[in-house]
């Protein structure tokens, strides 16, 4: 009998192997699921997952950060923009460096997005009590910060044995590359047992291909989708992330050319169509055209693809108002397919559309409906053309203006990051998306501080389409710190930086709820605790200069205008910096189109708050359960 064929390594240097070769495929495309790692090393890991990252480059790229948070962002950014096919790792010290990936963590399971997290861990084998960092929870000895992760990872281990690296190795992969489950993995490593030498089985390195799968839907309820929408007199389908994810963008097309039926899109499911396709009606929801909103409030069908429903799409459960509304969820997950009460499709996007528009037999809505909102969708787009409108050329601009330059100035590859504050409803509103991914809003977590590291993720996944971050002084200020990877990677991603002197998504909806925009604003407290009207003297573009980035100040429309070009056209990280008019002094995007669910106080004795009550008492009043 021949003994198997071991190879002696550490832990982490099996670890780092094993990565190395493991793949996705689909469609026969093959790709390396990990396809990097990214880390910050201190105790923990820098003699383990160091060494041998050290000692692997040729086969694990490394790459370097500055904030933990930030470089889950970033991994996220280019599991995103690959389609959920190829991921990264993001390595950590323990105590701080761990805990610092929690957000990060909880921003890729929110949004069904693969990353790896190897976190240090404290010993396993507890030669010293308490070691630096370490937590001391009194009822139980294995615990640790990184135990912080568990609730915002779809799959956790902590690998305390040598031997116990296979199976949870194993598992962590599959769960990456499963387009239901994925989301942050985590593989906790305590430091001693990083550094353990053991006899690897050769078979744990040999190249493991995971196929993803396009799950077909079953017939039967295949027929029932079909005779739903045949049924149904003003349908209207609601793109999600998944169109994006399983790339059934030329599928929707056919499914909306071949129907008439008109398309809405959630924030990560937009330009699903390009803005510019007849069935193409832009966002929907509290953050959506007046056209796609006035589509579902009178809508007897939605057709729900690769969507979650979160409260933004459905207006807090008040904007699908017909008495008889129904609903058919195609979704790849049991989870979402079952939301509001739908008829469930259990599907891959790509395969389901292709069965619906197979099985519909050139079934088309009426045309007097087709019309209807083709007439709604063409008055929008007179709406945006005025709030791109740039009027003086040596005016400051408004922030809508902003966005109207830069539709002018990138092409159809060119991809736009945002995340947080009052840009995501402005672009959801109103950018013209003109290809399947270059509209990449991170809006299910919302995280301040996600579009830099964000956009140099996309970069790397996406290396030859011009890649621009847009960000206003809120956001800036919660991590610039990856500015210094791009500049030392030279990786070539453009920053939009917007002051308007304070957090002005929160400062609106703080006065919408009573709260008179109390603590949203950058300016002076005077002795007395009052603030006064005069911003900080913070010059934020000098930061970004400071931290190695080209910078453009523009003051006007027309220095605006040149500044994006020439950033467009750099080689270098580039910044363009502009002072905005705020949303009270220049007529901007048109106003939230649907309501959202922000409670407001029962009780309070201010005159905003009590009007802000029964404002909120008059829209609640709109909510429903669809079951």
């Amino acid at each position: 009998m021949i003994a198997p064929t071991t190879r002696r390594l550490t832990v982490a240097q099996a670890l780092v192997a094993f990565l190395a070769h493991q793949y996705t495929e689909r469609d026969g495309v093959r790709r390396r699921l990990i396809g990097a790692t990214w880390g910050i090393f201190g105790h923990g890991n820098v003699a383990g997952l160091g060494q041998a990252l050290l000692e692997s480059q040729d086969a694990m790229p490394y790459l370097q950060g500055r904030n933990e948070q930030a470089m889950v962002h970033a991994a996220v950014g280019y599991a995103r923009q690959s389609d959920r096919l190829s991921a990264q790792a993001v390595t950590t010290s323990i105590g701080p460096g761990a805990t610092n990936l929690v957000t990060g963590a909880a921003l890729a399971t929110v949004n069904r997005l693969p990353v790896l997290l190897l976190p240090g861990d404290t010993f396993a084998t507890r030669p010293a009590e308490p070691v630096l960092q370490q937590l001391e929870v009194a009822y139980a000895g294995d615990v640790s910060v990184n135990d912080a992760l568990r609730p915002v990872s779809r799959y956790f281990d902590r690998v305390g044995r040598p031997e116990a690296l296979i199976p949870a190795a194993l598992q962590a992969m599959r769960v990456l590359a499963d387009p239901v489950e994925t989301g942050a993995v985590t593989l906790a490593l305590p430091q001693d047992v990083q550094a353990e030498a053991y006899d690897w089985p050769e078979e744990f390195f040999a190249d493991r291909v995971w196929h993803v799968t396009r799950p077909q839907p079953d017939a039967g309820a295949l027929a029932e989708a079909v005779h739903a929408i045949r049924s149904a007199e003003r349908p209207l389908l609601v793109a999600g992330g998944g169109v994006h994810h399983s790339e059934a963008e030329d599928a929707l097309r056919a499914f909306a050319d071949a129907t008439g039926i008109p398309v809405a899109s959630t924030q990560a499911g937009k330009g699903s169509l390009r803005y510019d396709h007849p069935a193409d009606v832009g966002g929907i929801g509290h953050t959506g055209t007046a056209t796609a909103d006035a589509l579902a409030r009178e809508a007897d069908l939605i057709i729900g693809v690769g969507t979650r429903y979160t409260d933004f799409t459905t207006a807090s459960a008040t904007l699908f108002a017909h008495p008889g509304v129904r609903f058919v969820n195609l979704n790849i997950a049991s989870f979402d397919s079952h939301k509001l009460g739908a008829h469930s499709l259990i599907a891959d996007a790509r395969a389901g559309l292709e069965a619906l528009s197979r099985e519909l037999g050139g079934h088309r809505v009426e045309r007097a409906y087709e019309e209807a909102y083709g007439a709604a969708k063409a008055e929008w787009e007179r709406m945006v053309d005025t709030a791109y409108l740039t009027g003086a050329e040596d005016a400051r601009p408004s922030q809508t203006q902003v966005l109207g330059l830069l539709d002018a100035t990138v092409g159809d590859d060119d991809v736009i990051i945002n995340a947080a504050g009052s840009l995501p409803g402005d672009l959801h509103k109103l950018w013209r998306a003109r290809s399947r991914r270059q509209y990449h809003l991170e809006y299910g977590y919302s995280c301040m501080g996600y579009e830099i590291p964000a956009a140099i993720g996309v970069r790397m996944a996406t290396p030859d389409r011009p890649v621009w971050s847009l960000v206003g002084d809120g956001t800036y200020l919660m991590m610039p710190t990856e500015i210094v990877t791009a500049v030392q990677e030279g990786i070539n991603i453009n920053l939009v930086l917007i002051q308007n002197h304070g957090y002005a998504s929160i400062g609106g909806l703080s006065e919408e709820t009573g709260a008179e925009r109390f603590g949203t604003a950058y300016r002076f407290r005077a002795k007395d605790g009052t603030y006064t009207g005069e911003p900080l003297p913070v010059d934020l573009a000098a930061n970004a200069a400071s931290l190695g980035m080209d910078v453009i100040r523009a003051a006007t429309v027309a220095e605006l205008r040149a500044a994006l070009s020439a950033a467009r056209a750099s080689d270098r990280p580039t910044c363009v910096y502009v002072e905005t008019e705020t949303a009270d002094t220049v007529p901007g995007a048109p106003a939230a189109q649907a309501w959202w669910d922000v409670p407001v106080a029962e009780t309070a004795t201010r005159e905003a708050a009590l009007l802000a009550r029964e404002e909120y008492d008059h829209q609640a009043a709109g909510r429903r359960r669809h079951l």
